[in-house]
């Protein structure tokens, strides 16, 4: 399965409590962050969620 890598690009601060509570099941803490996760269904509908506050590539 293909692998995508996440980076928080923008802050957390005055957003919903539910797109926080997002961004830390990624596993994003802070700023510029960067994490690899593989590319299911569940980890796409997150991203999709949060995706103005984060950028996507894939990883080959």
């Amino acid at each position: 399965m293909a692998k995508v890598k996440v980076t928080q690009v923008k802050s957390q601060i005055k957003r919903p409590a539910r797109q926080k509570k997002t961004l830390t099941a990624l596993g994003l803490r802070k700023m510029n962050q960067v994490v690899e996760h593989e590319a299911t269904p569940q980890i796409l509908g997150m991203v999709a969620k949060v995706k103005h506050l984060v950028s996507v590539e894939e990883v080959k």
